[in-house]
């Protein structure tokens, strides 16, 4: 446990003085949410943390790969949004796509810890 939080501080420590040339992906407008999963997001604490947190990763892996790769992320984020989406405004469907999305960038950016040192 102590290795995974010391890599994902190592990959943050890097991330940080980076200037922004991540692919963008901004978490759900609450004032613009229109689509069912949209409000469902809005209106549920936990959906909510968990766009933030899904922002925040997707922010750092595809600051910390290259182009190429930084397309692909980019390209499954916007099948994820569908797959999201496709849940309405159900909370535990929403909660498991959640759940899975984050695994992966979480790979994605424990593979880039794991190769290290920064």
């Amino acid at each position: 446990m102590m290795c995974w939080v010391a890599g994902r501080l190592t990959v943050l420590a890097v991330v940080l003085p980076l200037p922004v040339l991540a692919a963008s992906y901004a978490p759900v407008d609450c004032a613009k949410a229109r689509s069912a999963a949209e409000m469902a997001i809005c209106r549920t604490y936990s959906l909510g943390q968990a766009e933030a947190r899904l922002a925040t990763l997707f922010g750092i892996a595809t600051s910390l790969v290259a182009m190429g790769q930084r397309g692909d992320i980019s390209d499954a984020q916007r099948r994820w949004l569908m797959v999201r989406d496709g849940c309405g405004g159900d909370v535990s469907c929403l909660g498991n796509a959640y759940q899975g999305r984050i695994d992966e960038l979480s790979s994605v950016i424990d593979a880039i810890a794991a190769r290290g040192p920064f």
